[in-house]
């Protein structure tokens, strides 16, 4: 077996598809699978079910995913260490965020990073913040930033709390309850909600917040941004919970204080052993984050 078939199992692995993979690799499909097929019989196993509308790993394929990723990772580090150990810096980096990011100005960081060390080429996505999680654990990406819940313990990822924040509600101007200073979740019990789908990170903290206190709630509409709780309740079609510092930047609702508003930490999360480019742009964080 050869590094490349390693890559080109990976991809379909992450993509599910050959198609898929045989584009991020950017190669033909019929190269691709031959590769891998070449690989499967060096192994004597099949990794992949093949089917018409899907591809799926094998348990073999699962073992060998766990086994391949971090020898993958470890082959392409190579030149970056020994460049980084004569004071070069260069490879990829990989960054994520969630989309309510508040604690910082993603992109002014990336500039100064950019600055001085314009040989590393940077990757950005916006997801939600267990897969970031999942991703930075699996070597996919270097740094996430993610929001957590209060109580919530991170694992497998070294990390660096950013901010603590308070969700408060955002109301239409011609809501009933905006006219208040405060109020309590209870207040809401009532009222059509907009939130994340059910199951996300986001949306398990404002679902225990509201049991805590004995409400069920109503979430009619489920959102993949945070935008858009903004576009539903400026027209009167729900009520939303956010962080503050989101909050601020909406227009045309009104934000209310909760009594017994649910809690969020921002985190940076990296991997236990990052790569030379993930170190560099580590310490620019952190002598943001030290100057305020």
């Amino acid at each position: 077996m050869n590094l490349k078939q390693l890559e080109y199992a990976l991809a379909v692995a992450d993509t599910g598809s050959f198609t898929r993979a045989a584009e991020r690799c950017h190669v033909v499909q019929s190269a691709l699978s031959h590769q891998v097929a070449r690989l499967e019989a060096t192994l004597g196993v099949s990794l992949f079910e093949r089917s018409s509308r899907r591809v799926r790993l094998t348990p073999a394929g699962e073992a060998f995913v766990l086994s391949a990723r971090p020898a993958v990772e470890a082959a392409r580090r190579i030149a970056d260490d020994v460049a980084a150990a004569c004071g070069q810096v260069r490879g990829r980096l990989s960054i994520g965020e969630i989309s309510s990011l508040t604690a910082l100005d993603l992109v002014e960081l990336l500039e100064v990073f950019h600055d001085r060390h314009p040989q590393v080429d940077v990757r950005w996505l916006t997801a939600k913040s267990e897969r970031l999680v999942a991703d930075v654990i699996e070597r996919r990406l270097d740094v996430g930033f993610i929001g957590l819940w209060q109580g919530e313990v991170l694992q497998g990822v070294q990390h660096r709390l950013l901010a603590r924040e308070e969700l408060v509600a955002v109301l239409a101007p011609e809501h009933p309850l905006q006219g208040r200073g405060q109020l309590a979740l209870a207040a809401l019990a009532d009222e059509v909600l907009v939130d994340f789908p059910e199951g996300t990170g986001a949306r398990r903290q404002t679902d225990e917040a509201f049991q805590a206190v004995g409400v069920v709630r109503r979430v009619q509409f489920e959102i993949g941004h945070i935008r858009l709780v903004e576009k539903f309740v400026q027209r009167g079609m729900a009520v939303g919970l956010v962080p503050e510092r989101i909050a601020r930047g909406f227009q045309g609702v009104i934000s209310v204080p909760l009594v017994d508003a649910p809690v969020r930490h921002l985190y940076a999360v990296w991997s236990q052993s990052p790569t030379p480019a993930a170190r560099a742009f580590l310490e620019v964080l952190e002598q943001r984050l030290m100057a305020g």
